[in-house]
């Protein structure tokens, strides 16, 4: 079968199902695992983060997720490449082309290429796009061998911190404005044993006050912007720490994480996620050692 991923976490999917050899085109956001890196790129974006702020970024998108015309389409190619089937979302336009412009795309080209739209909210919708993907490419027995696995490792994080005191813990997705994660993120800090503020599971969050922050009384901070390495998050620190109410938020602690990898991407690489806030959290390895480039303590 010929895919293309119009979604990273859509790519993340088809690589633990074992179908990466069948991709045929992806986004450019698209990074692993590596090997995807010589896979035709089909898609463009009007942002360019390398040089442009958080703030205007967030101008850039409208400020609330309304970032219709931020991606691009390349038609000819993606017409080229001939797909039998192409992985897509509608949960948010600034994370990814959705699924109406890409079926309106695909009316325009006249073909039957059939068009898979994921859109989990919560950490078990997530499970459940691995197990939807698994189904449409007749490897239904596969999929639900990966999702026991992986609710397994979830068990074993929420085993791991069983009757710990549950640190009170802001995750924030985007710095300037100051943007809260929400959807599975709240999920995977209390998997881990922590008390999720700002968001609840599932919500499609908005940018908020740091009023609300500074009430939160976060005991931990995590920072994890949506598409940013943490190198980039490190160079955006002073946006959180410089601003004139941070030292009324006065967290134990400070942690960046790398949120494209584990926690803004709804693929099955969240797992990792909230094993990584165990050892951030509680200091409790679960499953492989976590690594600097996985999270880093910074104040």
């Amino acid at each position: 079968m010929r895919i293309i991923s119009l979604l990273p976490a859509a790519t993340d999917i088809l690589a633990v199902l074992g179908k990466a050899p069948e991709l045929v085109g992806r986004t450019h956001e698209c990074d692993w695992p590596p090997e995807v890196a010589s896979v035709p790129v089909v898609t463009t974006s009007s942002i360019d983060q390398d040089r442009m702020s958080s703030r205007e970024i967030s101008a850039a998108v409208g400020g609330a997720h309304r970032g219709s015309s931020l991606y691009g389409l390349d038609t000819a190619r993606f017409a080229e490449l001939a797909p039998d089937l192409v992985l897509t979302q509608d949960l948010c336009e600034v994370c990814a082309l959705s699924y109406r412009r890409v079926a309106a795309e695909l009316r325009v080209l006249e073909t039957d290429t059939k068009v898979l739209s994921l859109e989990p909210r919560t950490l078990g919708q997530v499970l459940g796009c691995i197990q939807l993907v698994g189904a449409e490419l007749g490897l239904g027995e596969l999929a639900e061998h990966r999702v026991a696995e992986l609710t397994a490792r979830l068990d074993a994080v929420r085993a791991a911190v069983a009757g710990r005191p549950k640190p009170r813990v802001a995750a924030i997705e985007w710095l300037d404005p100051l943007w809260p994660a929400g959807h599975w993120v709240p999920e995977q800090i209390a998997a881990a044993g922590g008390l999720p503020l700002l968001a609840t599971a599932g919500e499609h969050t908005k940018s908020v006050h740091w009023d609300l922050l500074v009430a939160a009384r976060p005991d931990i901070v995590l920072v994890l912007p949506c598409g940013f390495p943490p190198e980039r998050t490190e160079a955006e620190l002073h946006l959180l720490t410089d601003h004139p109410q941070w030292t009324d938020v006065a967290p134990s602690a400070v942690w960046v994480l790398d949120g494209p990898a584990y926690f803004n991407r709804p693929g099955p690489r969240v797992v990792r996620g909230a094993e990584v806030l165990a050892q951030v959290l509680h200091g409790i390895q679960v499953g492989e050692p976590v690594t600097s480039a996985e999270a880093r303590r910074v104040s």
